[in-house]
């Protein structure tokens, strides 16, 4: 199965990194300022402030679809879109956490937990995994093709898991 463009798009930008301290990587405050704070709904400084939101937003915006309204908030994209009960490889997927939340796109899953593609995951755009049970919604952007529900299986170091052999 083919990626969705924002996938694609979204796998190319995997090890962007932000820089710790009073230095910004250029390339996240590049998406920054062309989202603006019209987009990413308050206006954002630095590659400190949470960015999976931003990276969201970056990766939808950048193939032509609206992210939603404050899309720096992880929180906003559980109501976005259309919501999906099952996965589809690139649907947005949003979690709850101590202190906020996450946005990311689904990568696959093994037994317990879900792979995610999203950015400010250790401080870069990486596939990480993330618990299933930490998981509040799956969103699905309006106005584009919807596919059938497809479970990408992985084992739990990101390797492909077979279920037909031939």
């Amino acid at each position: 199965m083919r990626d969705v463009d924002w996938m694609t798009y979204a796998r190319s930008l995997i090890g962007v990194r932000e820089i710790p301290g009073a230095k910004h990587s250029p390339t996240i405050m590049d998406w920054i300022r062309k989202l603006g704070p019209k987009k990413l709904g308050v206006a954002v400084k630095d590659d400190e402030t949470p960015w999976c939101g931003t990276f969201a937003a970056h990766v939808m915006d950048h193939v032509g679809i609206t992210p939603p309204p404050i899309a720096v908030r992880a929180s906003a994209w559980s109501t976005w879109g259309r919501g999906l009960l099952n996965p589809r490889p690139g649907c947005v997927l949003t979690f709850t956490r101590e202190g906020g939340g996450h946005v990311g796109f689904y990568a696959g899953e093994d037994d317990t937990h879900l792979h995610v593609l999203g950015g400010n995951q250790g401080n870069a755009v990486s596939i990480t995994r993330i618990s299933k049970n930490r998981l509040s919604a799956m969103r699905w952007p309006h106005g584009v093709f919807l596919p059938s529900p497809k479970i990408v299986r992985l084992a739990p170091n990101g390797t492909p898991v077979t279920v037909n052999e031939r």
